[in-house]
């Protein structure tokens, strides 16, 4: 089983949970609890425009927790090896709930009440379902990035057309 490290600490990874435009987050295990540990990569993405995206991702964490956004924990940060180190998340992606008829109108108004705090702070996050997981009733935001408001990227515009089963949520995920 491979091995990674956070600041001499190590981890077996478990599975990969999924890449992103910034990053691929694994499972990981340090023999007793499991954490997600994020390495930051460096692949083009023709779509959008990075800085330091360590930096960007320990910002943005910062942003989201002050404005009350429920987040996995940021428990360390490798900067040498480009690396975060997260509280688990356990449960289903709002992607999987969509697709066996299990999302409950209390996600919606969770995300309604996210955007509402959001929106106030002049923000977006990054509404794609599969950046979402629900834990024992509580909606999570499993990313960190945040970028300054837009009507073209808000819920409502965009975000919403991936949280129900429609022509756009069919198409990215074989529905």
């Amino acid at each position: 089983m491979e091995k990674m490290t956070v600041n001499g600490r190590e981890f077996q990874v478990i599975r990969l949970l999924g890449k992103g435009k910034g990053g691929y987050s694994y499972l990981v295990t340090d023999g007793q609890t499991q954490y997600v540990l994020k390495q930051i990569h460096h692949e083009p993405c023709d779509y959008y425009t990075f800085g330091d995206k360590l930096q960007s991702e320990l910002r943005d964490y910062e942003t989201l927790k002050n404005v009350g956004i429920p987040m996995p924990e940021l428990l360390d940060v490798d900067a040498a090896q480009e690396r975060l180190l997260k509280t688990y998340i356990d449960g289903d992606t709002v992607n999987v709930l969509v697709k066996q008829d299990r999302m409950v109108p209390e996600y919606y108004d969770q995300i309604r009440k996210m955007c509402e705090k959001l929106y106030a702070a002049n923000l977006n996050i990054d509404y794609y379902p599969t950046n979402f997981v629900a834990q024992n009733g509580i909606l999570y935001y499993i990313d960190f990035e945040c970028n300054s408001y837009s009507d073209q990227w808000n819920f409502e515009n965009w975000g919403s057309k991936y949280w129900r089963k429609t022509p756009e949520f069919a198409e990215a995920f074989g529905e």
